[in-house]
């Protein structure tokens, strides 16, 4: 019995990047991606592993080898749109937020259920990890081209920042291609507001 359900929730590919591996968090746009298992070649985020960060510090310490479920960050730019209206800027560029993709079309996307799919015309796939919590980096990067807004941004971006993944399935994606979204067709866990206190 499949454990992911397919659903009518489809989103359109708006914009793709890179942010490269030898620079800072500013992403530069592309045409097209190809992902394999390491994620995008020549990537900053890329690699079967990264060092644990401030996100897992509780499960283990700083710099500590682990897996890669940060191989991608994903945004939608339904939340874009949100985030640059409560800053007051006109709209919030994808290469300052070191975004990999800008989607369009899931409502309320940065909410998905962690584990679901994003699949691709070919067959390419993006595990979703979870919800990529929103921190102080992307707002140097607004501050050089928007001075005075970048301390604004971690704020407004909070359930707002996209998704993190992990490429499940190697391809290629494009602007314009359309991804479907697949859920874990699991029930919510009862105890969970419990677990998270």
């Amino acid at each position: 019995m499949p454990a992911l359900k397919p659903t009518d929730f489809i989103a359109r590919i708006v914009w793709l990047g890179l942010v490269p591996a030898d620079g800072g968090l500013q992403a530069e746009a592309r045409d097209n991606l190809v992902l394999g298992f390491d994620g995008i070649p020549g990537e900053k985020h890329g690699g079967l592993t990264r060092a644990s960060c401030s996100r897992v510090i509780s499960q283990h310490p700083r710099g500590t080898e682990i897996r890669n479920a940060r191989q991608v960050s994903i945004a939608s730019a339904e939340d874009l749109a949100l985030i640059a209206a409560d800053m007051g800027l006109d709209a919030i560029r994808p290469e300052w937020i070191g975004a990999s993709m800008v989607i369009e079309g899931i409502p309320d996307f940065s909410h998905v259920p962690p584990s679901s799919r994003l699949q691709g015309p070919d067959g390419c796939a993006i595990a979703v990890d979870m919800e990529n919590r929103p921190c102080h980096l992307p707002g140097r990067e607004i501050d050089k081209d928007a001075q005075g807004f970048g301390g604004k941004f971690k704020r407004a971006a909070r359930s707002r920042r996209g998704i993190v993944g992990w490429v499940e399935r190697p391809g290629t994606l494009r602007i314009g291609d359309e991804l479907r979204l697949h859920v874990p067709d699991q029930p919510v866990w009862a105890h969970l507001d419990q677990a998270r206190g």
